[in-house]
């Protein structure tokens, strides 16, 4: 029988940590305890199914750009990631989404696994835009159509408020894509009949950024953040730089969610690079002590990585390594329906991150091959 290879470590499991050894080939073939296993732990692979660029790279520049971008995360411990668009022109979204489905095609080299693109914007509230420059449209029956029809959209964000919103949901949702609200000036009511439209069409619901792009939580407006966070169904993206969400704001929604929220970086092109002036969308905007501003103050994006991410969880969140490990990985595989990946478990996806006791990357391997 041929030798398959090993890593021993502490093995992040989703309720407990276990001294041990895992055995793999592309896929997990034996997880075994090991009490005397190094000091190190072994996570399953992180997922980001919102990112929109990385070393200087960003979605919207193409092909050559979603190469450079994936790679920077992946050095960063992201084994499946979903190039995000911004809110341009239709003509240049959908050269970016053509883009995304040319490298799906072909794959990054030593490089993450590409899921498909989440198509943040144009459908998004004019009102709500944040850091999206101001080319917003509504969700007509023909674009939406053309959109799908790429076969490469695995996320949309859309403001439920808009013309042709319900409609839009619900080809989305029929098409397999998981709607994910955001961006958008819906009350609890309208995000509340969104969940039920999408639900209605046998489809996934999350939300763009949790509480960044939305009306707030107040005592006699809800907000659609309630409307998420008391779904039994919804899942919900944040960004836990510590920068767009307090501490304490993620404790809540954390205590709220259990595993329906996840963590994606929503990282622009300047992640990884030293502060000073970048762009976003053809904005400009400036990184200084990793936060990204646009000229008039608001956030634009984040530098972050998944693995800051994880470690702000357990250090200002106060949260157990297993249970952070999830919104890195397990939580976003549900919510994409990748049950192939996100766990460390016989059959499973050999996608690991190996790190060190301070919680730093040493090795990343994808399908059961050392790639950083």
């Amino acid at each position: 029988m041929t030798h398959l290879p090993e890593l021993d470590g502490q093995i992040v499991l989703p309720e407990r940590i276990l001294p041990g050894r895992i055995a793999f080939d592309r896929r997990i073939r034996a997880v075994t305890a090991r009490p005397d296993a190094p000091r190190r732990y072994i996570l399953p692979g992180f997922i980001d199914g919102h990112v929109h660029g990385g070393d200087g790279a960003d979605t919207m520049d193409g092909v050559a750009a979603i190469h450079r971008l994936s790679r920077f995360h992946l050095a960063h411990g992201t084994t499946t990631i979903l190039p995000t668009t911004i809110t341009r022109p239709w003509p240049d979204v959908m050269d970016a989404l053509r883009a995304i489905a040319d490298v799906c095609r072909t794959g990054v080299t030593d490089g993450p696994a590409i899921h498909g693109a989440h198509l943040e914007g144009p459908f998004v509230s004019p009102h709500k835009l944040g850091a999206q420059p101001p080319f917003a449209i509504a969700p007509s029956p023909d674009k939406v159509r053309e959109a799908v029809e790429t076969g490469i959209v695995r996320v949309v964000t859309l403001a439920p408020e808009l013309e042709h919103a319900e409609s839009a949901m619900q080809t989305f949702a029929e098409a397999g894509v998981r709607v994910s609200l955001g961006h958008m000036t819906a009350d609890y009511d309208q995000a509340e009949r969104a969940i039920c439209t999408i639900c209605a069409a046998g489809g996934t619901v999350g939300a763009t950024h949790l509480f960044n792009a939305m009306s707030p939580i107040e005592g006699r407006r809800p907000g659609p953040v309630t409307a998420l966070m008391c779904s039994d169904v919804a899942y919900a993206e944040m960004i836990f730089d510590t920068h767009h969400v307090h501490p304490a704001t993620f404790r809540l929604a954390s205590r709220i969610m259990g595993s329906r929220l996840l963590f994606v970086t929503d990282a622009m092109r300047g992640a990884g690079l030293p502060d000073g002036p970048s762009q976003l969308g053809g904005q400009d905007v400036t990184i200084r002590d990793g936060v990204v501003r646009l000229p008039g103050g608001s956030l634009a994006g984040s530098v972050l990585t998944l693995d800051v991410a994880l470690r702000n969880a357990v250090e200002s969140g106060g949260m157990s390594l297993p249970r952070a490990a999830g919104l890195v990985s397990f939580n976003a595989a549900q919510y994409l329906g990748l049950h192939d990946r996100g766990v460390l478990a016989v059959g499973r996806r050999a996608d690991f991150v190996v790190m060190d006791e301070r919680l730093r990357v040493q090795e990343v391997w994808v399908e059961g091959r050392r790639v950083a």
